[in-house]
């Protein structure tokens, strides 16, 4: 599988590969599929698997959505004539549906690895010892093995980011990851961060049976959207039976009767929040602090990241960093963008990371889909901005579903009239996105995504008729 070079280190011999992937996510998924079978390939991984998608992010928590979404269908199974009594949710067979499909997931990959004849699957921990060289504390049975990749690819992922909150240290708290290993229910669930983590598990723990409260220390629900579509984020989860607290800062964290509390500072003195449970959601931080980066000579930047140039290079000659230690993106779609992109470049093609637009979506329910610029970002940018809007309520097909609740809104360059941007919160709107996602890519103009004819009745087909509504914008920016 390997070729053995001189020795290194403590004894150890260093295995020549042609491809070395540090980390297991999607990107190392996608790069395994595509390189050639007659190249050697070794995979470190030092924890489950298949990387945060898999185990700890996509796969598990729309699991657990979908779960919630049918308790809460099922409490409004009377809206739609249907007769249901006595809605209980077993949060033990929740959580065990949930690890059954992630587990699945995981085992598949793990399989393939193994199976492969050109896979080298390492368990352990790796960090760099020279250029293109890392070194593996192996996660089994101890020792150590070293492995040198004529290309290296960096695929760490990221983690909660952990605030500097007062206390702390000193209670017991949740992330993403510990939250998916409770074995029971949460009977009062403090979330801290109003962002994308946070209103996600904020909502389906509700449906659950929770009490959830949302405290953000902004003035609105996930900074980086307008505030129009934040508003009406907020509007859905009060009316659902969440409690949002916005310009809240958490002056401490401390115990409590119930189990932890948060303290916060305001006008008008301290108050306290109680429950049984605190999630911190407050954004993530990019791995690979222990990687020794310096040692290959790949720099980052302030925040951690590492800089790559249009093609995922680092600043180190044959090594990329793909994914979310990269700061270019944190989904597994733009992972798996990042692996194509060097695999294209591989290839002598021309794909480009400054040729994606951002595309993304939020599975709280309904989802919130979203691409290109927001609404603020493309007037400080300077664009000429037409908007349209049309609410969710005027569309037969969301009517007929009993799921009215949203809007979307498009944003077109006056000058040019492609497409600057899209938000569509609604039913299915994860999925419509890509409609605005695939005009812009293929540069469409407005007046010919105007044209197009969709099958009736159906949500996707009113996003044509949206652009009749398109007025212009005015020129400042509205905090």
């Amino acid at each position: 599988m390997s070729s053995r070079d001189h020795p290194s280190g403590a004894g150890s011999e260093v295995e020549s590969f042609d491809h070395v992937i540090v980390g297991s996510g999607q990107a190392a998924s996608t790069l395994l599929a595509a390189l050639p079978r007659d190249e050697t390939v070794a995979v470190i991984e030092g924890s489950a698997v298949g990387g945060t998608c898999v185990n700890t992010g996509c796969t598990p928590t729309k699991a657990l959505v979908a779960s919630a979404k049918m308790a809460h269908m099922a409490r409004r199974a009377a809206d739609y004539g249907v007769g249901v009594e006595g809605v209980a949710v077993d949060f033990a067979a929740v959580m065990e549906r949930m690890n059954r499909i992630r587990h699945a997931s995981r085992d598949g990959l793990v399989e393939r690895y193994e199976s492969a004849e050109h896979i080298t699957l390492v368990r352990g921990w790796a960090r760099f010892v020279a250029a293109r060289t890392l070194r593996v504390e192996l996660a089994a049975g101890g020792g150590e093995r070293t492995l040198r990749g004529e290309h290296v690819y960096l695929n760490v992922g990221a983690r909660a980011r952990v605030p500097g909150v007062p206390g702390l240290d000193t209670v017991p708290w949740l992330d993403n990851v510990r939250l998916l290993e409770l074995e029971d229910l949460p009977e009062q669930l403090l979330v801290l961060g109003g962002s994308y983590v946070g209103l996600e598990f904020g909502q389906l723990f509700h449906r659950l049976g929770s009490r959830v409260r949302i405290v953000e220390a902004a003035d609105q629900l996930m900074g980086r959207e307008d505030r129009d579509v934040a508003e009406a984020v907020r509007g859905l989860l009060e009316d659902e039976g969440l409690a949002v607290a916005l310009n809240a800062r958490v002056e401490r964290v401390e115990a409590s009767a119930e189990g932890v509390a948060l303290v916060l500072a305001g006008e008008e003195g301290e108050r306290r929040l109680a429950g049984s449970h605190l999630l911190v959601a407050a954004g993530r931080r990019p791995n690979g602090d222990w990687l020794d980066l310096e040692r290959a000579g790949v720099e980052v930047d302030e925040r951690g990241y590492v800089r790559v140039d249009d093609m995922l290079r680092t600043s180190a000659e044959g090594v990329f960093a793909l994914g979310d230690m990269n700061g270019r993106g944190a989904f597994t779609h733009t992972s798996v963008n990042d692996a194509e992109i060097v695999l294209d470049l591989m290839r002598g093609g021309p794909r480009r990371l400054s040729s994606r637009s951002a595309v993304y979506a939020m599975f709280i329910d309904p989802p919130l889909g979203r691409v290109g610029l927001s609404e603020r970002e493309a007037l400080e940018r300077g664009h000429r901005v037409l908007r349209a809007t049309k609410p969710f309520a005027s569309m037969s097909r969301a009517i007929e579903l009993g799921e009215p609740e949203g809007f979307v809104k498009v944003l077109v360059d006056a000058d040019t009239e492609l497409f600057l941007g899209a938000s569509v919160f609604g039913v299915r709107g994860d999925e419509i996105v890509a409609t605005f996602a695939l005009a812009m890519n293929a540069g469409i103009t407005w007046r010919d995504f105007r044209t197009t004819v969709l099958p009736h009745p159906t949500i996707a087909e009113m996003m044509p008729w949206t652009l009749d509504g398109l007025e212009s914008v005015p020129s400042e920016i509205v905090a």
